[in-house]
């Protein structure tokens, strides 16, 4: 084969192999920036979920403890008006 040919068939069949394998390897470095930044999101959903479940808890808590009170109010004075 000629020097020309091979030159020929370099450029027209290795142009596109060298492209592709580039253009592979800047969307793999894409989809693992993309991985990452949503397990940085799904972390963060976590924390604030977790925050709200507390918060939630909480006032739970205050409003039996508030309710309870008031009750134990309440039976009292039913109790002194009989």
């Amino acid at each position: 084969m000629e020097i020309e040919t091979i030159m020929n068939l370099l450029a027209n069949q290795g142009f596109p192999i060298v492209l592709s394998i580039l253009l592979i390897f800047r969307i793999d470095r894409f989809m693992q920036d993309i991985i990452l930044s949503q397990k940085e999101g799904y972390k963060q959903i976590l924390e604030n979920t977790k925050e709200i479940h507390n918060t939630i808890t909480s006032l739970n808590q205050q409003n039996r403890e508030y309710y309870s009170l008031r009750f134990s109010e309440l039976q009292k004075e039913l109790a002194g008006v009989k």
